[in-house]
C-alpha cells in the first residue's frame, strides 16, 4: 500500500522559516514527479512546487522563499519555506506524479495533509 506521510507543519511567526518533511513507503518514486500544494481555507488547492529527478518548478507565489528537494535514498521529500506570510496559511499536502507537472490531476498519490500556520 502506497502511503505519503506529511510532517513538520504547525505555528510559526511572519518571517519565520519552517520545513515540511514526505516520506513516502509502498514503493519508490525515484524517477517520478513530487509536489507539493496547498489549501488555504475557502480556496481551491494550489501547486506551490514540483521535483523531479534535478528539475525543480514553483508557483510565482512562493518562487524564492521556498526549496524543494527530495533524499532518494529515504524515499523523501521536502519544502523549505523561508519567509513565511500570513497568505501562506494552508494545509499542505504531498503528492506524487508519474510525469513533471504542476496539475493537480497529474497526481495519482497524495498524502493527508499537514496544517501550516503564519500568524503576523
Amino acid at each position: 500500500q502506497v502511503q505519503l506521510v506529511e510532517s513538520g507543519g504547525g505555528l510559526v511567526q511572519a518571517g519565520g522559516p519552517l520545513i515540511l518533511s514526505c516520506a513516502a513507503s509502498g514503493r519508490t518514486f525515484t524517477n517520478w514527479a513530487m509536489g507539493w500544494f496547498r489549501q488555504a481555507p475557502g480556496k481551491e488547492r494550489e501547486f506551490v512546487a514540483t521535483i523531479r529527478l534535478r528539475s525543480t518548478r514553483y508557483a510565482d507565489s512562493v518562487e524564492g522563499r521556498f526549496t524543494i528537494s527530495r533524499d532518494s535514498a529515504k524515499n523523501a521529500v521536502y519544502l523549505q519555506m523561508y519567509s513565511l506570510k500570513p497568505a501562506d496559511t494552508a494545509v499542505y499536502y504531498c503528492a506524487a506524479s508519474s510525469v513533471s507537472s504542476s496539475l493537480q490531476g497529474d497526481y495519482g498519490y497524495w498524502g493527508q495533509g499537514t496544517q501550516v500556520t503564519v500568524s503576523s
